[in-house]
């Protein structure tokens, strides 16, 4: 008997997901409303410091940066301000996630995902993929993320579950929602921008909350 090969994440283009497993993008989606009402989350003077800082590096930098460097000196230090530990689930770096997909089989690393589980990621609830943008890249950044949201998804108990992603391609920030067979993507809020970078980081704030009545 033949072993079927495992396609790796940064395989597969976003037509193809859709094609593959009956995807559908639709242009917008009640859970992605909510997740960017953001309009009751604050910030405190002390965080509000500290993206200050972090834009300015960034507005200095950003065009310099490799991948790591601005998942280190950004990514890292926005998401550490917004605060994920908890009892109930906590983030997980650069760890490997695999599963099957309607018989299809698919594996890779995921930058940054929050799930329960103690030592190794259980049940996921939200992803994010992190890019250098870049005209040569010839991996797909949505397709990437789709195909770990949908990995992710045979981890849950409870498929309906909706979940939530975001992938970065340098300054650029885009909030993905996947919901059974659907899903949307935001327009990109730029994180060298004021006014975005606070909803940016209202938003993962906003994470929180809405994974909150599927964590309790």
């Amino acid at each position: 008997m033949t072993r079927k090969s495992v396609k790796p994440f940064e395989k597969w283009t976003f037509e193809e997901v859709e094609d593959t497993f009956g995807l559908v993008r639709v242009r917008e989606h009640v859970l992605l409303a909510e997740w960017l009402n953001v309009s009751k989350i604050t910030i405190d003077d002390r965080h509000q410091a500290e993206l200050k800082r972090l834009q300015h590096d960034l507005q200095s930098y950003i065009d310099i940066w490799n991948e790591a460097e601005l998942k280190i000196f950004f990514i890292g230090i926005l998401l550490r301000l917004v605060n994920y530990y908890n009892d109930r689930y906590r983030p997980f770096m650069e760890r490997k996630l695999s599963g099957k997909i309607d018989d299809v089989s698919v594996a890779g690393v995921v930058d940054f995902m929050l799930a329960s589980g103690k030592v190794k990621p259980k049940q996921p609830y939200f992803c994010l993929h992190e890019y250098k943008a870049s005209r040569r890249r010839v991996n797909d950044p949505l397709g990437q993320l789709l195909i770990a949201m949908l990995c992710a998804r045979t981890k849950n108990q409870n498929a309906e579950l909706p979940l939530y992603g975001v992938y970065v391609e340098g300054r650029f920030w885009y909030f993905v929602i996947m919901h059974v067979k659907k899903y949307a993507v935001s327009e990109p809020y730029t994180s060298t921008k004021d006014d975005d970078l606070l909803t940016i980081f209202f938003a993962l704030q906003k994470v929180k909350i809405l994974i909150e009545k599927y964590t309790s």
